[in-house]
């Protein structure tokens, strides 16, 4: 069937080679893990320092209502590269499922337009290796079946881990702690390196390929050694580039060096780990973006800047004025900082409140190039360039979450949360109350009720999907 896909691709954008385009625009998709909706300058943080965060989101325009597919990791990654919930494909949590052949992703229909691809950092979308054991399910003969690397999925290159790894010395451990630090949480960077343990994980850059050299220190630095040379060779082969960078940091456990903890010495040593990887990472986004100028691109690059859900339990990540954190379908756990700055096709200098998700990167993207999706299978995502542009101010797709045994239906205004059942519903109203404080399901028992019902239609069409009958589809 993907081969058949493929042949319908090329159908589909088999015009687009016959005429003269315009260029097409650089395509950049940064995401960082566990980063919460405060955890920025950008949204009012006075402590973390993320200058280069803030130069950019301020030239673009910042999201205020902007969402992961998912309270946690691999759910939402997989739903940037299909434009779909990420139940479709039985990805229900992290370290469950994979990226299934059968699904169309954004970088399989870029490759055919034409743009070099390439994958950076984490994938945690199936396992990277069958030979040897690797982070959390590499290597172990109960998840073969979910072997699925990012070539498979119309990426040219990749340099990925299978999920975490440290913030800082990304493949090693201390044989000791000091007090306050921990395994699970974190550590200062090791000063002997030679002591250490490995973590257990690896960067991957190709089927049963390991890379060796250049893992040591900041991991977000390690990770942007790799995405400015693809970059660059895109440039060099005059091809337009598409890549996902998608960062570890802050994802436990936070380790940093004495540079980044010295910008936070007043704090405690929690905060100091954590805060000071995120201005590591800042740091490479200001690296990044100097590139993309210093090649004169970065006019006609998109980048799109968001974190995969909201912040971990037990750390200073913060959601803000929202209820909740990771794991939970409140509005902290999926709410979560973002911004996209594109400067020959957006009017920057903006916040917007417009209801926006991880599953509209694939439909927004393709409407900015007027690239057709190929066949009729069900997306969850819808384009939001009219709301970016101003053009449009109601949302009119609703965004459906499920995780666990909760489940919520979000409009343009409501929200309608409970349980897998649908029972013990509550109903908030975001405009008025984003911290989800008092529930009104009393008060508006008729929209609860319509909402119910489009939650349970939405329901029935995501069963269908899980049995595998969008991959029979064809345009």
């Amino acid at each position: 069937m993907k081969t058949l896909l493929k042949v319908v691709w090329v159908l589909a954008l088999g015009t687009y080679s016959c005429t003269p385009t315009p260029k097409r625009p650089n395509i950049i998709l940064v995401m960082t893990d566990d980063l919460g909706w405060y955890d920025v300058g950008f949204n009012g943080n006075a402590v973390v320092k993320t200058p280069w965060l803030d130069s950019l989101a301020s030239q673009g325009i910042i999201l205020n209502r902007f969402y992961s597919a998912s309270p946690v990791c691999s759910p939402t990654r997989a739903s940037v590269l299909t434009g779909r919930n990420p139940l479709r494909m039985d990805i229900p949590t992290a370290n469950s499922g994979h990226l299934k052949d059968g699904e169309i992703t954004l970088p399989e229909l870029l490759k055919k337009a034409g743009y070099a691809t390439g994958h950076f950092g984490k994938w945690h979308l199936g396992t990277l290796t069958r030979s040897v054991l690797d982070a959390n399910r590499g290597g172990q003969e109960k998840f073969r079946a979910d072997y699925s690397i990012p070539t498979q999925h119309g990426y040219d290159s990749y340099f990925c881990t299978e999920s975490k790894v440290p913030t800082f010395d990304p493949i090693i451990y201390p044989p000791t702690y000091d007090v306050g630090e921990s395994k699970r949480y974190g550590w200062k960077a090791i000063l002997h390196p030679d002591s250490a343990q490995a973590y257990g994980t690896a960067y991957w850059t190709a089927e049963n390929q390991r890379e060796t050299r250049n893992l040591k220190g900041d991991d977000s630095r390690i990770i942007m050694d790799r995405v400015l040379p693809f970059i660059e060779n895109a440039l060099q082969e005059n091809k337009p580039f598409f890549t996902t960078l998608w960062f570890h940091t802050p994802h436990l456990p936070v380790v940093s060096d004495s540079v980044h903890r010295a910008y936070y010495s007043k704090m405690g040593l929690m905060e100091q780990l954590y805060y000071g990887t995120i201005t590591a990472l800042d740091e490479q986004m200001g690296r990044l973006w100097q590139t993309l100028e210093a090649s004169g691109v970065e006019k006609e690059t998109i980048l799109f800047f968001c974190s995969d859900n909201g912040p971990e339990r037990g750390t200073p990540g913060s959601a803000g004025v929202f209820r909740e954190r990771k794991r939970s379908l409140h509005e902290g756990g999926v709410r979560v900082p973002a911004f996209v700055v594109w400067k020959n096709g957006l009017e920057g200098g903006k916040r917007v409140d417009f209801p926006m998700v991880t599953s509209d990167y694939l439909p927004t993207l393709l409407d900015i190039q007027g690239i057709p999706f190929p066949d009729q299978r069900p997306l969850d995502g819808t384009s939001v360039l009219d709301a970016l542009n101003g053009k449009e101010r109601q949302r009119s797709k609703p965004i459906g979450f499920m995780y666990g045994r909760r489940i919520s239906w979000v409009t343009d205004r409501y929200k309608l949360i409970g349980d897998e059942h649908l029972e013990h519903l509550e109903l908030y109203d975001l405009l008025y109350d984003p911290s989800e404080t008092e529930n009104v399901i009393r008060k508006y028992p008729e929209i609860a009720e319509q909402l119910k019902a489009e939650l349970s239609a939405w329901l029935n069409s995501v069963e269908i999907s899980k049995k595998g009958m969008d991959y029979t589809q064809v345009k």
